[in-house]
């Protein structure tokens, strides 16, 4: 590694140093959080069956610890709904530990995100449902199982752009998912979610889309210095008669908390 005039390492070695130092020291956090929580996991299975929503509180616990020991504080404005579907705008991985870190919930996810490192085990044992998006078909099975999760008495989570984005914009949402808590009168109720950064830009370091690589994205995000998250609920939670409608509605109701919280 080449060295300045005065023997020392130029300002760029240091500063790549110091990264790499504070990634991998968070990826430990990360990784030991979640090795701490399995292990707590597969002794409470020993004990007793352990249903969606007992499930659900045991990741609520192991996200609030993780971020609590990452130094990432989350903002709340509005209550968490006790019962029913929240639906949410989708910017990043990192939304499934903020929402869970505010009360247990089950969430529906896409199913690549059981390939994924640590986040993939962690989602089968807190109950997700995954659905093949590539299949319009799987969507009747999806809407069973978040009816059925509903009626065990858990809140469940909805992403209903389909995909995440970088914030800037909030995708129309896909009805398809809205048909089964239609069908049951659940109630459906807004949310939004945003990050700020002390030192870059949100868009690129938190929020995953496009074509970035979850291993590499992941590191980066956890180099930087200064991540929070904000979450918003509407005071109010709607049902709807059509699935159609209660897509547009809520994505309306999500832009404008949108607009309150900039």
């Amino acid at each position: 590694m080449p060295q300045n005039a005065a023997g020392t390492l130029p300002a760029r070695y240091n500063c790549w140093m110091e990264i790499s130092a504070r990634s991998l020291s968070r990826l430990s956090i990360v990784l030991g959080t979640a090795c701490e929580y399995i292990i707590r996991y597969g002794l409470r299975r020993m004990a007793r069956p352990q249903g969606r929503v007992q499930r659900a509180a045991w990741l609520h616990r192991c996200c609030r610890q993780g971020l609590r020991r990452l130094g990432i504080p989350v903002i709340v404005n509005g209550s968490f709904p006790l019962r029913g579907l929240v639906v949410s705008n989708h910017l990043s991985y990192l939304d499934i530990l903020v929402y869970s870190s505010i009360s247990p919930c089950v969430f529906v996810s896409k199913r690549e995100v059981r390939s994924w490192p640590v986040f993939g085990i962690m989602g089968e044992i807190a109950g997700t449902v995954f659905i093949d998006r590539s299949r319009n078909v799987d969507a009747v099975r999806v809407n069973n199982e978040m009816i059925e999760a509903l009626t065990q008495g858990a809140v469940v989570v909805l992403y209903a752009e389909g995909t995440s984005t970088n914030g800037q914009a909030i995708l129309p949402f896909r009805p398809a998912l809205f048909e089964g808590v239609v069908k049951s009168g659940v109630p459906i109720t807004p949310a939004h979610i945003r990050y700020c950064l002390a030192d870059g830009d949100p868009g690129d370091d938190v929020c995953y889309w496009g074509d970035h690589s979850f291993l590499p994205h992941l590191m980066r995000l956890l180099s930087r210095h200064g991540v929070a998250a904000q979450v918003s609920f509407s005071p109010e939670a709607n049902t709807f008669e059509d699935r159609k409608i209660a897509a547009e509605q809520t994505r309306k109701a999500v832009e404008e908390l949108a607009l309150q919280t900039k």
